[in-house]
């Protein structure tokens, strides 16, 4: 297979795109954990700390996803880095590490989304709950 500068380079626009959804997807969980602590101080819901203990494990995930993801990034520039060195071969193994990172933050980022799912189930569940008074 022949590799050139500019085959990690066509990683750069997804894995820039990538972090930007993951850190968003972040930002927007540590807004809701702040408020449901709130919410549970005051009403010791245990539907809320089920919440609460769902975002755990997202927050965990998305840390992760960020990890590999950033790791996958300094892959493409270490490789871009020896492929201008002329170690081709070298190259070669680095980008395969970056795409195997990649591979890895974006099975994470499945695994998140499945999470998110089961903590809109539990809110709705809720509801029908209520609704069933």
């Amino acid at each position: 297979m022949e590799i050139t500068l500019t085959t990690p380079a066509l990683l750069f626009p997804a894995l820039s795109l990538l972090l930007l959804a993951f850190t968003n997807r972040f930002l927007g969980l540590a807004s809701l954990i702040r408020s449901l602590k709130d919410r549970y101080a005051s009403s010791r819901s245990p539907l809320v700390y089920s919440q609460i203990k769902n975002l755990r494990e997202r927050l965990l995930l998305i840390r992760n996803m960020q990890a590999f993801g950033s790791l996958s990034m300094f892959g493409c520039v270490l490789c871009m880095f020896l492929l201008f060195a002329d170690y081709v071969a070298a190259g070669k193994y680095v980008f395969a590490f970056s795409l195997l990172m990649m591979l890895i933050s974006l099975a994470l980022a499945i695994r998140e989304i499945q999470i998110s799912v089961k903590a809109l189930e539990l809110e709705l569940n809720d509801l029908e709950g209520k609704n069933s008074l």
